[in-house]
């Protein structure tokens, strides 16, 4: 399927694995510039390596806590002329969202 993302930037936070990861993978099998980020090196140049076994993309890691604003200002900074942005980094805690309080609100 063609959704016309070729060469568009798209920066996808906490995208080492999970639900990130996913993304990433499935927007570089698109066609578009991924960079990548997350914390844990060797889990993030593993998985770098691995969307670009199977995409002609470029892909890129930027490794830094994107929960601090030091990471994403770094992130930002990498990234020249974001088209798309995934914003994502771990979610909620699991269970009820009724349940949550208003500090897990604001973590997530």
């Amino acid at each position: 399927m063609n959704l016309g993302l070729k060469g568009k930037n798209a920066l996808v936070c906490a995208s080492s694995k999970g639900l990130g990861k996913g993304c990433a993978k499935a927007l570089a099998l698109e066609g578009a510039n991924v960079w990548l980020n997350g914390r844990n090196k060797t889990t993030l140049d593993a998985t770098v390596n691995e969307i670009r076994n199977v995409s002609q993309a470029e892909v890129h890691s930027i490794r830094c806590d994107i929960t601090t604003e030091e990471g994403r200002k770094m992130a930002l900074d990498c990234v020249p002329a974001i088209d798309i942005l995934v914003n994502n980094a771990g979610g909620p805690p699991p269970g009820e969202f009724s349940e949550w309080g208003l500090d897990d609100w604001w973590r997530a």
